[in-house]
């Protein structure tokens, strides 16, 4: 009995032993993981603030070309004996206004709705296309003169 429980302790001795040294071992690749992600994550981040850098640059120098293409205005200020020159433009709008839009909108709807109505070559169309493009304008004319587009 005293041997059986000798040859217990050995052995459990002998895992605890050998256990030990494969969590050191474990840990220590870790370590070394955790070290290698965070080099990478710091180079990523380099190359971001690179990116950046220069993305402000090319807008920089878009800016610089729009105030030297004419679009603006450019107007000095005295005061006290010091100049100041400045510009001021006026954003260009790009795309259709919500008047237009609706009015394509509505011209499209009118005229499917006049087709299924009126179903007499056309004419039912037409006249659905005409009340429906009014509508849609005066619809997008209101949007527009509350985003300010239109004043």
């Amino acid at each position: 009995m005293k041997k059986s429980i000798q040859y217990i302790f050995a052995i459990a001795a002998l895992f605890a032993g050998c256990n030990n040294g494969s969590k050191t071992e474990a840990q220590a690749r870790e370590v070394a993981l955790k070290q290698i992600r965070d080099s990478i994550k710091l180079d990523s981040f380099r190359v971001a603030e690179v990116r950046q850098v220069e993305l402000a640059k090319e807008k920089a120098e878009l800016a610089s070309s729009k105030n030297t293409s004419g679009n603006s205005s450019s107007q000095k200020t005295y005061v006290n004996g010091i100049s100041e020159s400045y510009t001021s433009s006026e954003p260009a709008r790009k795309g259709w206004s919500k008047a237009a839009k609706g009015a394509v909108i509505g011209a499209g709807a009118g005229a499917l709705t006049g087709v299924i109505v009126d179903k007499k070559d056309g004419r039912g169309a037409v006249i659905g296309g005409l009340a429906g493009a009014g509508a849609g304008y005066v619809i997008g004319r209101s949007q527009d003169k509350k985003d300010g587009r239109v004043q």
